[in-house]
């Protein structure tokens, strides 16, 4: 891989939908860079500190959360004198997001007061009283006609349909959920995925005019769904819950067909490849050391010692380094908090919460594990390649763990005091934005190795 030199950021960094841009956040300063080069495109200055940034799906348009002020600004890369600003005054904003059609922002309010479409058209604006979450709660159709808001009112919770051409309400309807978490449209827009918070578990499957096609509950009495994802293709509802099992869901009967629990002990006839993160000295030459400075005037300090990092393969049983959550504290950490599926819909990645330093990676096609990653630190992140079946990962060092269905190797970034701790892929697959606390680096992203490529060492 070849690596680009660092630059500076202080928040948020995104590729434009089109691949062609990079915008990155630099304290009240909004750097617009070219993918390619890396050179600065546009350079814009906001009112105050960027907490958040989101493109517009076509590319032209970018806006920015300055949330201590509270307000919005959008800026226009075709047009760089255009700009808009939203600010709800006493009410303030919590979250903003863009339409499908790029020409509204949709904003929530402080306290979940109201979510309001704002026109980059015509400056109208159309409300929506009581929305239910700030930054969830809102999902819309992959062709971009409709959304789906979920609101709460009278102690029940309710979707709102609404048509993004007009922003019209088309209909109304309540849903059986205790307190409901977050919502998806399914990706052929035929229905509508809800669930309940953890405190109950229930995944609810919706058709567009409110009748419930399904309702599914694993068990009781404890503590529910913790993540919930469609499959690209949309044949598959993946759950995650924090009795740390995956559970897959076929679309055509809404049935579980498949069932994947997290051991920390594995043991036969499990057939999975299993990766564990070793450090490698490194051998050094002694002919090639000079033989003057302070080696030759007596100086008994030891050189220093460089390691590499690799992967051994290892066999089964092995067991697995696990953590077990306190009982008196909120939010436990446990059960399947990172969970995503390859762009192929064959493989799923899950990372049981618990077990923190482990990356499981699920066969779709034959229904059984097909690969374990051990880490030494705590997976931050964790992104498949867009265009090819590859996964890559970081864990706040400086490296990146890559596997494919030919093996798993380990990348140095070869930049000093850049830490990986967030990974984003270009849309196109051609380029790995890699974030670090205060700076970003890119990385051009070859094909995968193929299979007769040593995938055990670092590259």
């Amino acid at each position: 891989m070849e690596f680009t030199e660092a630059y500076k950021q202080s928040g948020p960094c995104c590729f434009s939908p089109n691949a062609r841009f990079v915008a990155v956040a630099v304290d009240y300063r909004l750097v617009i860079r070219d993918t390619l080069s890396l050179k600065v495109v546009q350079l814009f200055s906001c009112l105050d500190k960027i907490s958040y940034i989101e493109w517009a799906l076509d590319s032209e348009y970018i806006l920015c959360g300055l949330y201590k002020r509270p307000m919005i600004q959008a800026w226009s890369l075709v047009q760089p004198e255009w700009t808009c600003k939203i600010d709800e005054g006493p009410a303030g904003i919590a979250y903003a997001r863009w339409s499908p059609d790029s020409r509204h922002i949709l904003t929530t309010s402080d306290f979940q007061l109201r979510l309001t479409v704002w026109s980059l058209v015509n400056t109208a604006c159309v409300h929506v009283q009581w929305p239910k979450h700030a930054s969830k709660g809102v999902s819309f159709t992959q062709d971009g006609k409709f959304a789906a808001i979920c609101t709460r009112h009278d102690c029940k919770d309710y979707i709102n349909l609404l048509s993004c051409h007009n922003w019209e309400i088309m209909g109304v309807f309540a849903v059986d959920t205790l307190d409901l978490a977050d919502i998806q449209w399914s990706p052929d827009d035929s229905t509508i995925v809800i669930w309940d918070s953890s405190l109950e578990y229930k995944v609810l499957i919706y058709s567009p005019d409110g009748r419930c096609l399904f309702k599914y509950q694993a068990y009781e009495s404890g503590l529910g769904v913790k993540s919930v994802s469609w499959s690209p293709c949309g044949q598959f509802l993946a759950v995650g819950s924090y009795d740390q099992m995956l559970r897959v869901l076929s679309h055509l009967t809404w049935k579980t067909f498949a069932e994947f629990t997290h051991l920390s002990n594995v043991r036969a006839p499990c057939c999975a490849a299993i990766f564990k993160e070793v450090d490698e000295p490194l051998q050094i030459d002694m002919s090639e050391l000079s033989l003057s400075g302070d080696y030759m005037q007596g100086n008994s300090d030891a050189p220093e010692v460089h390691y590499r990092v690799r992967y051994d393969v290892t066999e089964v049983p092995i067991t697995l380094p696990c953590q077990k959550p306190p009982a008196d504290k909120p939010n436990p950490k446990q059960g399947i908090g990172l969970m995503s599926w390859s762009n192929d819909s064959q493989y799923v990645c899950t990372r049981n919460d618990n077990m923190p330093t482990i990356l499981w990676i699920w066969d779709m096609r034959h229904l059984e594990l097909a690969a374990i990653l051990v880490q030494k630190d705590p997976i931050r992140a964790a992104v498949w390649d867009p265009t090819c079946t590859r996964l890559v990962l970081c864990t706040g060092s400086p490296h990146l763990y890559m596997w494919t269905p030919s093996g798993a190797y380990c990348v140095s970034v070869p930049l000093s005091q850049l830490n990986v701790t967030d990974l984003k892929w270009n849309s196109d697959g051609s380029c790995l934005l890699l974030k670090d606390k205060e700076s970003f680096c890119c990385a051009a992203a070859p094909l995968p190795l193929d299979e007769s490529t040593d995938y055990s060492s670092d590259d």
